[in-house]
């Protein structure tokens, strides 16, 4: 997912920034508390790179060949970079997020016209690094993990997000499975405390927030602070967010099935506003390929888990993370992992082939498998995950569903919103309805969305009055 700022935000700044985010929904919110550090300095988002003062690429390392498109793109920023000094202007360039923290150095080597290198942990400390870039000879480097808690640094004031939020409540890893790099790039757990996220939510909701999604690395191992002093679990801050008046939908992600237990199961049945679609990653379908990844479960427990929370929440839809090809998986094992997503019969999915994580066990694990076996199992596993999504979306065809408006569709006139299970749907409507929940009959089903007609337009609700 590759995300920038919208802008321009606020009135007589006096310079431009542009951020581009690549990656999980934790750098999209990273970016906007980037752009709330800056707001103070004068700064104020645009929506291209063109004549900015300053350029923020805030990274992810999860997805395959990220530091390749990092590259790519500083290349055609170096020439930006230069037109902006020949007008006579500069042009600060900066490179945050998790490629930041795991290759700062290497970064500055390749590029040394960069300005500022900073990793997830830092960017609270953005003003005092523009003041040390303004002074240095060359670029700056800040990936060490600082002492304080950079949410007590951040401004409580922040811009609207929309109708739809996101609040990091947990950061960090302490799993380590043997493909991932997140432990090392954004370090151990952490939770932040009930009060701090309850304070935040309502200040999404008071700029018009209606969802909040809740994110974190591991979002349910959350056990934050509670009011009393004592740790909460994720299933009761989900409950006290419910009680926030306006806020009409929840959602979290992204879930580690070793931390998915009763209290948050029951959650999804016992909390109307906790949307009915969770993202669980499996990763694979094999006991071997679990154990050699370092999940902590089998594929079993993965499986009780869905009955668990079908049971509890009937309509539930589950999406999932699997990784085709991971050192030493064999045929046996990928046709495992095909059975499990027979098994569950997933709503949504992301798939990826395994690729190499310098510094994770699995980068130098015996077994690597061959790119052509990786992309013929990779293109299986997404023809049946693309046959289940078209499914559960043409399972819809003729329902009504509550829709959350969240802006304008492509077309006049059109309206578009989100569906409990996070299906985009479209349907004719004013603009007045954009942050209200609204019934809709579904008339079509898409690949990857949905279309209806409201079942009570405006104009007979006000008749029905």
């Amino acid at each position: 997912m590759t995300e920038t700022m919208q802008a321009p935000r606020g009135a007589g700044a006096k310079k431009r920034l542009f951020v581009q985010s690549w990656g999980c929904q934790m750098n999209v919110y990273d970016s906007h508390r980037m752009a709330d550090v800056l707001a103070p300095l004068g700064y104020a988002p645009v929506s291209s790179p063109e004549g900015a003062d300053m350029v923020i690429l805030n990274t992810c390392h999860i997805r395959e060949k990220a530091t390749e498109k990092l590259f790519s793109e500083l290349g055609r920023l170096r020439a930006l970079k230069e037109a902006r000094r020949a007008e006579g202007g500069r042009m600060i360039l900066a490179v945050a997020g998790c490629v930041a923290q795991a290759e700062g150095a290497e970064i500055t080597a390749r590029a040394p016209y960069v300005d500022l290198v900073l990793g997830p942990q830092s960017y609270h400390r953005l003003p005092e690094l523009l003041a040390r870039v303004s002074r240095a000879a060359g670029a700056v480097i800040e990936t060490e993990f600082p002492p304080e808690d950079k949410f007590d640094h951040l401004p409580e004031a922040s811009a609207p997000q929309g109708v739809t939020a996101f609040l990091t409540i947990q950061e960090g890893c302490d799993k380590f499975c043997a493909f991932c790099v997140v432990p090392y790039t954004r370090g151990a757990e952490y939770s932040r405390p009930a009060a701090a996220v309850l304070a935040e939510a309502r200040r999404l909701v008071a700029g018009g927030a209606r969802e909040v999604t809740l994110l974190g690395q591991n979002v349910n191992a959350w056990h934050g602070e509670g009011p009393e002093g004592r740790a909460w679990n994720l299933a009761r801050l989900l409950a006290a967010l419910a009680e926030i008046p306006g806020l009409a939908r929840l959602r979290y992600t992204t879930s580690h099935p070793r931390d998915m237990d009763a209290a948050l199961i029951a959650a999804h049945r016992d909390i109307p506003a906790v949307m009915p679609f969770l993202h669980l990653p499996v990763q694979s379908g094999s006991d071997r390929v679990l154990a050699a990844m370092n999940r902590g479960h089998k594929a079993e427990d993965y499986l009780r888990l869905v009955d668990a929370l079908r049971q509890a929440r009937p309509d539930i839809a589950l999406s999932t993370d699997i990784i085709a090809g991971h050192p030493g998986e064999t045929e046996a094992d990928h046709q495992a992992t095909l059975r499990l997503i027979e098994r569950v019969g997933f709503a949504q999915a992301f798939s990826f082939k395994y690729s190499a994580r310098p510094g994770t066990p699995a980068a130098a694990a015996p077994g690597q498998v061959e790119e052509a076996v990786k992309d013929r199992r990779l293109a299986e596993i997404q023809a049946l995950l693309r046959a289940q999504q078209a499914a559960f979306n043409a399972s819809k065809a003729g329902q009504e569903v509550e829709v959350l408006f969240t802006g304008p569709g492509r077309h006049p006139g059109q309206l578009a919103g989100r569906s409990p299970w996070l299906q985009p749907v479209h349907a004719t409507g004013p603009t007045g309805l954009i942050g209200a929940v609204r019934r809709v009959r579904i008339t079509a089903a898409h690949p990857n969305s949905l279309a209806g007609e409201l079942i009570h337009p405006p104009d007979q609700e006000k008749h029905a009055a």
